[in-house]
């Protein structure tokens, strides 16, 4: 007589108008979005709830870097006639500033667990998002596996987001070395710190250890942020040596190396001079990110992809018309500075269109990008070169933070506005560096996105004193040459006789 043995039954599919893979920026928005239009959603995320921005990424380096600007405001105190006391007793002293690594760990930590509230699972539940923790995997067109469940959804949405990669660099696989979210879980500050690679990460991670004490040495195979605006990245890169960063550009690492006390890259010398050795007690990689994807099974689902992820159209639909991809994974019509605000205006797109059936277009030139240090650096729309490829007939104009009267008085004068705009003023993009860039490109950002001109932009009411004015001035400035046309000033002239 033989036995058998029962097998519990597999839960019914489930039916859901959307399924979210993925519970990062992108996924979250759009989850909670959806259920708050009592839209029957499931999520289903086997990492950690909100996926590397929050927990490891953005909001870390913000406080991270908040620490070091409070050390480096510090430092700076006497230029306004102020002089800090210090007294040594278990703190390190740097500078005549106490930079206790530890506790500025604890407050990293304490941001982020205040910041994750929102994404808790008992916070999704009570919105109505039916939450699955568990990897999914497409086994069809229509069907999504998440464990054991079996999911067909109206519409699905991946948004997977990304990790940091490393670089194909001999001997790097079997060295130790930090990433931009590991460096957060990490209690004692590194004393001798390379990163290697001068993009907007490398390069805010770096001034920000450098701030709180660390000797810092950045290695960047090209310029330093290849991406930004060359007046701009300049203005950086003194800032950047000014805090005592030693910066190895253009240059060729050979080799990564473990030696007593720590790491070393081996750079090829220049002109076939010898190897030049970087010594450091440890390592941060920021060369990029890769998607992750692997797990899905997208072929099974009829999705294609490549080396920046989900292949999307300009609607984030992929070659399966039920399927969307959004945030850090999303690549084809989706590419562009990956970040969490741009999976934010993703997945509103994806909402209004799988929901409501409205058409929608991502439009990656209309997304801002915020480079986080000390000045900041922001830009939205199209770049003085960009615009220049396209047309001859632009305007570019500009205002320094020399000329604005709070620069003045904060001692915070390095830095501009930049205006693109075309003959009749509309503005096709903006590139601020300086103090607060990252706040006051918003208004920039509408103007790129509603196709205003810098007419509209010089013809509003702000506050003195601020460092908005410096937008505004910008945007006058597109009169200056019609002030200066003779005709125009007879009858500037003209008209004041009559008071």
């Amino acid at each position: 007589m033989s036995e058998t043995t029962a097998t519990a039954p597999r839960p019914a599919p489930l039916t859901p108008d959307i399924c979210v893979i993925g519970a990062g920026a992108a996924g979250l928005s759009l989850a909670t979005a959806a259920a708050a239009f009592r839209v029957p959603v499931v999520l289903v995320e086997h990492g950690s709830m909100g996926g590397s921005h929050p927990n490891a990424g953005d909001i870390s380096a913000r406080a991270l870097g908040a620490a070091g600007a409070r050390a480096q405001a510090v430092r700076e105190a006497g230029r306004f006639g102020i002089s800090a006391g210090a007294s040594q007793v278990n703190d390190v002293q740097v500078n005549d500033v106490q930079v206790n690594y530890a506790r500025v760990h604890d407050h990293v930590q304490r941001v982020v667990a205040a910041t994750a509230r929102n994404d808790s699972a008992e916070r999704l539940a009570a919105l109505g998002v039916h939450l699955i923790r568990s990897e999914a995997r497409f086994i069809s067109r229509s069907t999504v596996m998440a464990g054991d469940q079996a999911i067909k959804a109206r519409r699905f949405v991946i948004a997977t987001g990304s990790r940091p990669s490393a670089p194909p660099l001999p001997g790097l696989d079997a060295v130790p070395f930090l990433t931009s979210e590991s460096l957060f879980s990490v209690t004692r500050r590194p004393e001798r710190l390379l990163v290697l690679g001068g993009g907007s990460t490398g390069v805010e991670l770096a001034q920000t250890m450098a701030r709180l004490g660390s000797t810092v040495s950045i290695v960047e195979a090209g310029h330093l942020l290849p991406h930004a605006d060359p007046e701009a990245a300049l203005i950086l890169r003194r800032a950047l040596l000014r805090d005592g960063i030693t910066l190895h550009e253009r240059a060729r690492v050979l080799r990564a190396e473990t030696v007593k006390g720590g790491i070393r890259l081996v750079l090829a010398g220049p002109d076939g001079e010898a190897d030049h050795k970087l010594d450091g007690t440890h390592l941060l990689v920021a060369t990029g990110r890769s998607p992750n994807i692997e797990a899905l099974d997208l072929e099974l689902g009829g999705i294609n992809s490549d080396i920046g992820g989900v292949i999307v159209d300009k609607g984030l639909r992929t070659g399966n018309r039920r399927v969307f991809a959004i945030g850090d994974c999303a690549s084809g019509a989706a590419g562009g500075p990956h970040s969490s605000h741009a999976a934010h205006d993703q997945a509103g797109l994806v909402l209004r269109n799988a929901l409501f059936r409205l058409p929608v277009r991502t439009n990656a030139t209309a997304i801002p990008h915020v480079t986080y240090c000390h000045p900041e650096l922001a830009s939205v729309g199209l770049s003085e070169v960009e615009a220049r490829k396209r047309s001859n007939a632009i305007t570019i104009l500009r205002w320094p933070y020399a000329e604005n009267d709070r620069a003045q008085a904060e001692h915070e004068t390095d830095g501009f506005v930049k205006l693109v705009a075309d003959r009749r003023g509309r503005v096709l993009g903006a590139t601020i560096v300086g103090t607060g860039a990252g706040e006051l490109i918003a208004p920039w950002c509408i103007a790129v996105r509603k196709g205003l001109t810098v007419q509209d932009m010089a013809g509003l009411a702000l506050p003195y004193p601020t460092f908005s004015e410096a937008s505004k001035r910008a945007a006058m400035s597109f009169y200056a040459p019609l002030a200066a046309k003779p005709g125009i000033r007879r009858l500037i002239g003209f008209l004041s006789r009559f008071g």
